[in-house]
């Protein structure tokens, strides 16, 4: 009898846990930007302690960036006769600090990030990053839910917002000063966010954890084509991502370096052995470095209190 009640007892128990469980419902399923395979690689940062080591601002993921820096490093080697190793980091000051103490040689920088690079450490520029249409510039696209809403970027006003990390050009800087240019401050937004990543922040808004959000306007392209956003705004043109080096890398490298990028031809001749080199902010290559262009993000860097 002791038993039979035992396992009454445990019967009810259980169904009980699964009246709760259907209660509570099931955890929101984070929403995939990614194409994935079957027999998808791991992608491996190989380290060589002799090599020139090339840093990067985080853009999509560890995981993407490190697959579509890769093969660009060996064309790099082909053709400068040089070793290059990737570092990595998540976070866009680590990115700055590395390349200003010589942790890394080389960087791909977004403007901010090359601003504060001089500033602080002194760094040097070699080239600006090509769009599609072969310009020296990028925009920023601010976006919403493709069934928000939401259908103009002054409705954001009392709303919430994603950027992607704080010293972004496109994640922060930019969509910042679209917001204010439609009469939206941080202050009249009900809260917001500095996601890391332009892919965080398009999960952030695509998971319903805020209303919109600011990224890179080849992102956005690519999840409108692919039905999952829309786009309120799109930036005027600012200045591109560049290509930066160490003040003690020797000068020498720095010319056959500078003379290598200026070669690059991702849609021509090494269109064969990158991987979705289109998803960055230089799918066309690179032209020569201009200082003067830097002269409105250098502004609106000091105006949100990036650079004292």
């Amino acid at each position: 009898m002791a038993n039979n009640l035992r396992y009454l007892l445990f019967f009810l128990c259980f169904v009980l846990f699964l009246i709760s469980s259907c209660e509570r419902g099931e955890v929101p399923k984070k929403v995939s930007l990614e194409k994935r395979s079957a027999n998808e690689d791991t992608y491996v940062v190989p380290y060589d302690p002799g090599s020139l080591k090339f840093g990067f601002d985080l853009r999509l993921g560890p995981k993407e960036d490190v697959k579509i820096y890769l093969p660009f490093l060996r064309y790099l080697e082909r053709n400068t006769g040089n070793n290059f190793s990737l570092r990595f980091t998540e976070k866009y000051e680590d990115t700055v600090k590395n390349l200003g103490k010589g942790v890394t040689d080389f960087a791909a920088l977004g403007p901010v990030n090359c601003i504060l690079a001089k500033e602080k450490y002194g760094v040097g520029c070699l080239v600006m990053g090509l769009n599609s249409e072969g310009k020296p510039e990028y925009r920023a696209a601010v976006f919403t839910k493709l069934n928000s809403p939401i259908n103009d970027i002054k409705d954001l006003r009392g709303k919430t917002f994603a950027f992607g990390d704080r010293f972004s050009t496109q994640g922060h800087i930019i969509p910042r000063k679209m917001l204010e240019d439609a009469g939206i401050t941080l202050k009249d937004l009900k809260r917001y966010v500095f996601s890391g990543s332009h892919v965080n922040t398009a999960r952030a808004v695509l998971n319903g954890e805020y209303d919109a959000g600011g990224i890179q306007d080849t992102l956005a392209k690519r999840l409108v084509a692919e039905g999952k956003i829309k786009i309120l705004a799109i930036s005027k043109p600012y200045p591109s991502s560049l290509i930066c080096f160490n003040k003690d890398v020797d000068p020498t490298i720095v010319k056959v370096v500078r003379t290598v990028l200026l070669s690059f031809d991702p849609k021509g001749k090494q269109a064969g052995v990158l991987v979705d080199w289109d998803r960055t902010e230089m799918p066309d290559g690179f032209t020569e470095y201009k200082e003067s262009s830097l002269k409105e993000i250098r502004e609106l860097v000091r105006r949100y209190g990036l650079l004292k």
